[in-house]
């Protein structure tokens, strides 16, 4: 299987609130887990920190990806 798979999902208490943020990365039986978090941000803001992290993550450029996210505004991004 040459291919990653990334879930992501980001939200926040208030908008603009404290936020979070985590990816789950899975390529064959390796997975990788990142998170973080924001003091002043927005839910868009952590839907978009999960997915720019997970994809600055991944070492190779020659790799196909699949990303799922619930985010319509990160799904907006890539598409249009």
């Amino acid at each position: 299987m040459n291919k990653i798979i990334i879930y992501t999902d980001g939200g926040c208490r208030g908008n603009p609130g404290i936020g979070g943020w985590g990816a789950w990365l899975r390529y064959g039986d390796h997975d990788k887990k990142l998170q973080g978090s924001a003091k002043d941000t927005t839910n868009n803001r952590m839907e978009l920190t999960a997915a720019i992290k997970a994809l600055e993550a991944i070492k190779s450029s020659t790799i196909d990806i699949d990303l799922y996210t619930d985010s319509k505004y990160v799904m907006s991004g890539i598409n249009e």
